[in-house]
């Protein structure tokens, strides 16, 4: 998966057809590429999604309209650049991570870590995974290392902050790596670890045992 950290990324959009949404009164999206998209809404990652209250004009100077930069406010900063909108969207990361919950494969946005996955069989997965203490961090790396998708966060080193929402590109493809590594893991706990051993499973284990197969 690639990451995509917004610290770091600026958001580049044609800057005729952002006023044109916005102009429109219609819900629209920006997305991580500068696309602007309207209702269907699609799965894509974004960083805005709705209208946007705004005044005509500039209220210290009328005869001056109102910058981009003052129409979407603190939360991003905006420079106008001929034809081209440059949006940094970092500091509007809490109102993003709404944007995204619906579309989101996994939310990785708490002190709590990633707990579920937005695709049942993904989640199926998971869910028996967890009876062999594999744990959903060990399969979103796993996802992230093998997997094509996009990663989008905010990340910086001094203080440490990570917060991210993964968004798979091939939720078949993912199913796959990750039934089997779980697939592998289980076989393995089960010969080498005592305690997984078939005969001292509990009833959920062996459940989850003969769901990868064993």
């Amino acid at each position: 998966m690639k990451k995509f950290n917004l610290f770091n990324e600026i958001i580049v959009a044609n800057k005729t057809n952002l006023l044109n949404a916005i102009n429109s009164n219609k819900p629209f999206s920006i997305d991580i590429e500068g696309n602007i998209n309207f209702e269907p809404f699609d799965e894509r990652a974004v960083i805005f999604k709705g209208t946007l209250d705004k005044q005509s004009t500039n209220p210290l100077n009328p005869s001056a309209p109102l910058s981009l930069d003052s129409m979407f406010g603190s939360g991003y900063q905006i420079v106008e650049d001929g034809d081209r909108a440059l949006i940094k969207a970092f500091s509007n990361w809490q109102s993003i991570i709404g944007f995204n919950a619906d579309n989101a494969s996994y939310d990785d946005t708490t002190a709590d870590g990633v707990a579920e996955f937005s695709n049942k069989d993904l989640e199926e997965i998971g869910w028996h995974a967890t009876e062999f203490d594999i744990n959903y961090r060990t399969l979103v790396e796993v996802l992230e290392n093998e997997c094509d998708g996009i990663l989008l966060c905010i990340e910086q080193e001094e203080p440490y902050q990570f917060s991210g929402l993964g968004f798979l590109s091939d939720n078949d493809h993912a199913k796959t790596v990750m039934y089997n590594y779980c697939q592998n893991e289980v076989k393995k706990l089960m010969a080498e670890d005592e305690h997984f051993a078939k005969e001292n499973l509990e009833d959920d284990e062996l459940e989850a045992a003969e769901f990868f197969g064993q």
